[in-house]
């Protein structure tokens, strides 16, 4: 027996879930973001919301569940950290087609791609990750799309233990790797339990993981998004060139933004690739041992290493200390510069003589700043010079 027909508005709905088959979309009606069916069902479960239904069909009733749109950001947040993806749709044009609002999806929100200030983490990083595989070859590549900045690596690893290494080090929100072209279309914490099916070593990792498309992990696709990201015909320049899983991972990182958030790639103009033989290899156990950022007793920040040193005033700065004591420097002169540069915060006497800054408290520049990054500028000269000095 056929379906009966359904409403117009219902198939403009069902044409643009079929799109977003992983994600719950938030389908803007008005003054509310409605959700249908099975994300419904998710909906009213995970935000404790009333489920209701809506008539769609002459004798057909679908589930419903919907909250307000100026209210959405908490709603969006708390799917968020169960690790679910919320497709935004929102009315476009204000002429009705063929007696019909015209809608689509303006924005996929995912664990790693939150850009509102108001649903990330104050003084740590929001890390989007993507892990390319080839035999023992191992390409990592992550990005704060709220700051921006890209980094890649590669390394091999033999044991498994290299890149477990890795991700407790940067502490992931969200980790993108190979659906190895069998697409998982189940939704938060089901689609990461599925990825973890397929990738034992992750079985341990936190973080929600992403199954995305195969083929984007080719090395020739992954490495023409970088080259159209950057603009340049070869990526000699950027340290990646010879390292091909370095680059599989990176580009995958862009071609995932591109579909997902593409106006955090407008700031996206570097990238860096670093070792990790660089900095000091820390395994599971002893970061957890030594407390760094985290307490044996209860994992909350009071009580850790970084709860003790922590007097930064921003949160560019906090995310910054996070970083250091999470990634200890083994190369002697890169150490002495970052001593340099915290030596002149103490022996300049007037950095910044436009806004009236004295010698006095490094606190107190930092309140007088009109940006807290401006700080660097004041600061590099004079670090310059000292490193000089020390010769």
């Amino acid at each position: 027996m056929a379906n009966p027909p359904v409403t117009p508005i219902r198939q403009q709905y069902l044409d643009i879930k079929r799109q977003y088959p992983d994600a719950i979309l938030f389908f803007r009606l008005g003054d509310f973001y409605e959700t249908f069916d099975a994300d419904a069902h998710l909906v009213a479960e995970h935000l404790d919301i009333v489920l209701t239904s809506r008539n769609v069909a002459k004798g057909q009733r679908i589930p419903m569940a919907g909250v307000p749109h100026h209210a959405a950001e908490g709603y969006i947040a708390r799917l968020i950290a169960e690790g679910f993806k919320v497709a935004i749709c929102e009315q476009v044009g204000d002429t009705p087609a063929g007696g019909l609002m015209p809608r689509q999806v303006v924005r996929v929100v995912t664990p790693g791609t939150v850009l509102e200030a108001g649903m990330l983490p104050d003084k740590r990083n929001n890390y989007l990750l993507a892990i390319a595989i080839h035999g023992e070859a191992v390409g990592v590549a992550y990005i704060d799309v709220s700051t921006g900045g890209l980094h890649t690596t590669q390394f091999v690893d033999r044991d498994g233990q290299s890149l477990i290494r890795e991700l407790d080090r940067l502490a992931p929100a969200e980790i993108i790797i190979s659906d190895l072209g069998d697409p998982c279309y189940e939704q938060g914490q089901a689609h990461t339990a599925t990825a973890q099916k397929r990738y034992p070593q992750l079985a341990g990792i936190s973080a929600a993981i992403t199954l995305y498309d195969g083929w984007r992990f080719e090395y020739g696709n992954a490495r023409q998004a970088l080259l159209n990201q950057f603009h340049v015909h070869t990526l000699a320049g950027y340290g990646c060139e010879d390292l091909p899983q370095a680059t599989c991972a990176a580009g995958v990182l862009v071609q995932y933004l591109t579909e997902h958030a593409s106006s955090a790639l407008s700031q996206l103009d570097a990238l860096s690739t670093y070792s990790t033989e660089s900095f000091m290899a820390l395994d599971v156990a002893t970061r957890r041992n030594l407390e760094l950022v985290e307490s044996l007793r209860d994992r909350t920040l009071q009580g850790s290493l970084l709860w003790v040193l922590d007097q930064t005033l921003t949160p560019m700065g906090g995310r910054l200390l996070r970083q250091r004591i999470q990634q200890p420097l083994l190369d002697r002169p890169s150490l002495e510069r970052r001593l340099a540069a915290v030596e002149a915060c103490f022996r300049c006497a007037r950095p910044c003589t436009g806004w009236g800054i004295w010698r006095g408290s490094p606190t107190a520049w930092l309140r007088a700043l009109p940006h807290p990054e401006i700080c660097w500028v004041c600061v590099e000269p004079w670090s310059a010079l000292l490193w000089q000095e020390r010769g």
